[in-house]
């Protein structure tokens, strides 16, 4: 049996709902024929944005979208999607499959979206093919309340009023796709470009840097250094990738050596967040610059028959224990990292959810989203859990389980706990301290570990009633399954 122990007493970080935030990119069937369908289609829709998408996205309580990108982003020039649809310039997606971007998606578009999903929007500007004056009035253009060309072109639009943008990224991946550049070079970028990108009246830009591509601690080291007191946030990119670049590993055939190799590489995530954060305590030991996790996920090879270009992938169990995993973490770096965005929303790497035609489903990944929405502005509490090593070689062992806990506005507690083995059950012996439950509810994700859902069968994979939960004097005890990701609430 494993011990729990939760310390009531012991009141950390606010976890901010943002945390839970997603990515929405111009890529493969994510924004065209995935959010939105066009105000034609006969797909029911409002506006162009698909009913059933907005409807999922706000039951999960999305918090905060990024867009346009990505790789995308800096290739994206903004003047390109706004105005008469009919007008709007066509462009080549070269990051993307060659495809034919015709811009009918667009800012406007984009807050629209927002506004139906009831989440923040997050703009992602262009560094690397942009200009300085096309960034500055871009943010004019969503900010300004006064006199000037862009709140005429904005009003001629259809929107006289600021949208009100608050989180605004200066480039990104500018180490690769945004423009192969060295930290230094682009350190002084984003000073220049940052100084251009005004606030206007009481809205103040929220400027998050481009950071490091996963353990690049020099990255994060010259940014801070020469940067960090012109950013809000910095960004930092990391995908669990099975095995290489190259040979990513199918996201529903793999065995149990593949399974824990997975686990192994995103339980990763916790040591290159502790590597960055200690660069940043030192220039920032006050934590004034947030960490911004704003690409995470899992990145398997696409399904077989589709456009190798549009990074279309299924999500199992596998992809749900993963999730819950990468949440945890993010919940325990709470006094740092204030945002991430899994990628990618819909139809791309790990979405939470997927299309065909008219057809929806809801992937295992969205399910332990709508979950652990629990944790959304919550107080990180103390927490333990005792671990050992599992696997099925020593080059592939992983810790067995994963667990966070935060206190709600009502007293209760919020646990989520991961069974990281796929063959093993796990008995928990949960130890509360500074609270005496009253009562528990529990919920779970579980399966094998490479069920999935179809359009077929679209409830293979489902949060539904955990009942095995027994309250001791102490606190509770319970037993995990295999494979699952599982949510108590303690109340007080």
């Amino acid at each position: 049996m494993s011990k729990l122990v939760i310390n009531a007493y012991d009141k950390q970080s606010r976890i901010d709902k943002n945390i839970y935030g997603h990515f929405s990119e111009h890529l493969g069937r994510c924004i065209y024929n995935g959010v939105y369908v066009g105000e034609n289609s006969p797909i029911p829709n409002e506006n162009g944005m698909r009913s059933d998408i907005v409807k999922a996205l706000s039951d999960m309580k999305l918090p905060v979208l990024r867009w346009p990108g990505g790789c995308f982003a800096d290739e994206y020039h903004w003047m390109d999607g706004i105005g008469p649809k009919e007008n709007r310039k066509k462009m080549v997606n070269t990051n993307w499959g060659d495809v034919t971007e015709d811009n009918s998606f667009g800012t406007h578009e984009f807050f629209e979206l927002c506004r139906q999903i009831g989440c923040e929007p997050y703009i992602n500007g262009n560094v690397g093919s942009g200009s300085v004056q096309e960034m500055s009035e871009w943010v004019e253009y969503l900010n300004f309340d006064g006199v000037s060309p862009m709140t005429a072109m904005r009003a001629e639009n259809g929107h006289p009023d600021p949208f009100g943008i608050r989180y605004f990224a200066i480039g990104n991946e500018n180490w690769g796709c945004g423009g192969s550049m060295r930290p230094e070079y682009y350190a002084d970028e984003f000073r220049r470009y940052a100084t251009f990108c005004r606030n206007y009246g009481e809205n103040k830009l929220y400027k998050i840097a481009c950071g490091p591509n996963s353990a690049d601690y020099n990255w994060t080291e010259v940014l801070m250094k020469q940067a960090g007191h012109h950013m809000n946030g910095l960004s930092l990119h990391h995908y669990t990738i099975c095995h290489d670049w190259d040979h990513k590993g199918s996201a529903t055939a793999f065995d149990e050596s593949e399974w824990y190799l997975t686990m192994k590489k995103t339980l990763e995530m916790d040591d290159i967040i502790t590597g960055h954060e200690h660069i940043m305590d030192r220039y920032d030991p006050r934590r004034r610059v947030a960490l911004i996790v704003d690409e995470w996920g899992n990145w398997f090879d696409v399904e077989p028959g589709t456009n190798p270009g549009f990074l279309y992938q299924q999500n199992t169990i596998r992809d749900a224990v993963v999730a819950g995993i990468n949440l945890n973490i993010f919940n325990k770096h709470s006094r740092r990292v204030k945002m991430a965005n899994i990628a990618q929303l819909v139809n791309v790497l790990q979405a939470v959810i997927l299309t065909d035609g008219e057809r929806m489903i809801l992937t295992p990944t969205y399910h332990v989203f709508k979950m652990y929405a629990c944790h959304q502005n919550a107080t990180l509490l103390g927490s333990f859990i005792e671990k050992r090593k599992i696997g099925v070689e020593d080059k592939v062992k992983s810790d067995d389980l994963s667990e966070s806990a935060s206190v709600d506005e009502n007293g209760n507690i919020n646990v989520t706990v991961c069974n990281i083995s796929c063959t093993e059950s796990r008995d928990i012996d949960a130890i509360v301290v500074g609270m005496k439950p009253a009562s528990v509810e529990g919920e779970i994700v579980t399966g094998r570990m490479d069920d999935f859902n179809t359009f077929e069968s679209g409830n293979n994979v489902k949060a539904e009633p955990f009942d095995g939960v027994k309250l001791t004097d102490d606190g509770v005890s319970f037993t995990l399954p295999p494979c699952s990701v599982v949510k108590l609430t303690l109340k007080a």
